[in-house]
This record gives C-alpha cells, structure tokens and sequence, in this order.
C-alpha cells in the first residue's frame, strides 16, 4: 500500500484512520460529502504534504472514480448510520450504504485498484442465538434497513472479489467509542445531562446487553488485518471480549459527570425497531493474527465523556 483512499475521511473513524495512515508515512486521498463529517477532524491532516482532501458523494460516480485515480487501496467507512431512524427514511440506508459501495467498486475497477477494506457492522447478525456471535453464524432474519444495506454491500464486496480479483477485508463492528465521537449513546445520554442534569430519558429498558470498543482500538485491528490476512476475501469481528447493560455505561457516565439523575425508562427489551437488545461478538479470528482492544468498555466510555467534556462545539456542529 502506497497511497490510501479513505471515503468517510472527515467522520469519527475515517479522520482516526487518516490520521494512523499518514503517521505511517502513507499518501492518503480523502473523500467525504460533509453531510455529517467534520472537516475540524482533518485540520491536523490537511498540514501534510502526503494528504489531499477532495469533497464529493459516493453516489457521483464520475467524480469518485476521478478522485481514486491514483491510489492502491480503499478504505470505504462512509455510509448512513441511522440504524434509529432508517424507518423513516428506507432509501437512504439502500442509496448511501448498498448502491454507494457499488459505486466505490466501480471507481476501483476503472482505477485497477484491487484491495478494500470495508466497514461493515455487527448489526448484520440481527437478533442471534448465538453469543458471542462468530463470523460463520448462522444468518438471521435482518432487523433494521441498516443492518440489510450493509450486508447487501458486504455481498456486492465478495462478489467483486471473486469475479474482478479484488482482495477485500469486511469488519463487522460493535459501536465504536472515542476521539472524535459523534453519534451513539454516549452521545445522547451526555447531551441530555448537559441540558437537564437531573433527570435522563433512556430509550427501553435499560437492560440491554451491549459491547463496544475504543476507535483506536478499532484502527489498530483493521491495519493489522490489511497488513496480515492474505485470503481473497478475510471477515472479522471486530469489538472487546465483554459486554455491559446500558444501566452500567449510564454508570460509568453520570459517575465521570457528577451527576445522579432521575432515570426514565420507555420500557421493553429495545430502545427502537432494530435495536438488538444483546450484541456480543466473538473475536477469537482478529485476536487469532496478535491484535487485542487495550480499552475495556469502562474505559471507553469514560474515555469518550472527557472527549465530550472538551470539545462540546461537536453538538452544534451535529445540530447545524
């Protein structure tokens, strides 16, 4: 790998990535539409000879495929991540997440580019049966729209792999913590504890069963991947070797912030359509090539308020 396409580059993974990228003395093309990204998050990259940011949408074909011209190896993190809300809006996970990678797949294949490396999500599995859930469980009914556009694209991916040669690598995320976090509970809960410190609102029962990891974390799993797995098409799990109950991470965030609120609960095992109320990812085949997540989910949420703490001009960045 020479010179890196990141799409998503301005958003809460993709920024972390490009910034890894360039410390390892990679040329990196970055490519994001800003709808929700953050071009604050590139301030640091944009100082670097090695890196070239280029705004547009995956969705331009033309435009994507021009701005690959170049590069090696595509990192394709941008999509729509409201599993929440997708019933609101069916097309956008179907535009954004399923017929985006298509078009990022074309762009490589008009550019010989034939390594990717894309961000999935563990979302795909549904409600399992089994936990920790393996990459070769067995495939349930899909839950949310988000969860299907994503396994749509991870389907596209292999099929690409088999029939144009690329290699490719699928990682099937938890939610994801950290530097730079703009979307998820920690996110929400923290909001609303800044507006009314008394009281929270949290969506279910608060019993759900949930696992996440720190972004940097994150990162060191999917470089270790890229630079170690060497079949056609490599899949992984990618999150901690633990879960808690949303009751604990409110916890871990009230304790960080002073705070004890009343807490009012909407009752039931999911918070909304698609919330699957346990995810628990078995992650022996990423630990299997030396990787291990250095945060515990604690740490991670603790980790990710002080970052809230610091830079809350991100909530009226997200409101804008």
């Amino acid at each position: 790998m020479n010179t890196a396409f990141v799409t998503g580059a301005s958003g809460f993974i993709g920024s972390n990535l490009v910034d890894r990228l360039l410390a390892a003395g990679l040329k990196v093309v970055g490519w994001d539409n800003l709808s929700t990204g953050q071009i604050r998050f590139l301030n640091g990259a944009k100082q670097n000879e090695n890196f070239r940011f280029v705004q547009g949408d995956n969705l331009d074909l033309p435009a994507l495929t021009d701005a690959m011209a170049g590069c090696d190896f595509v990192f394709h993190l941008a999509a729509n991540a409201d599993v929440r809300f997708g019933t609101n809006h069916p097309r956008r996970d179907l535009e954004q997440n399923t017929i985006a990678t298509a078009n990022v797949l074309e762009g490589m294949r008009a550019n010989n580019i034939r390594r990717i490396a894309f961000a999935s999500t563990g979302s795909i599995y549904g409600e399992p049966e089994i936990h920790p859930t393996p990459e070769t469980a067995p495939f349930p009914v899909q839950t949310s729209l988000y969860g299907a556009s994503k396994l749509a694209a991870e389907g596209m991916i292999a099929a690409y792999s088999e029939g144009f040669g690329y290699q490719s690598y699928i990682f099937r995320f938890v939610s994801i913590l950290g530097y730079r976090y703009t979307h998820g509970h920690v996110f929400d809960f923290f909001h609303q504890l800044e507006q009314h410190p008394d009281h929270l609102k949290v969506l279910g029962d608060g019993h759900q069963r949930k696992s996440y990891l720190h972004v940097q974390d994150c990162v060191d799993a999917i470089l270790t991947a890229v630079n170690t797995a060497t079949e056609k098409v490599n899949i992984y799990n990618l999150g901690t070797n633990e879960y808690c109950e949303v009751r604990d991470s409110i916890g871990w965030i009230c304790e960080t912030l002073g705070v004890k609120p009343r807490l009012d609960f909407t009752g039931g095992k999911r918070g909304w359509i698609g919330d699957s109320p346990f995810i628990f990812l078995d992650t022996q085949k990423i630990r299997s090539l030396g990787w291990k997540p250095r945060l515990s989910i604690r740490e991670g949420v603790i980790a990710t308020v002080k970052y809230l703490k610091a830079n809350t001009w991100v909530f009226d960045a997200r409101a804008a």
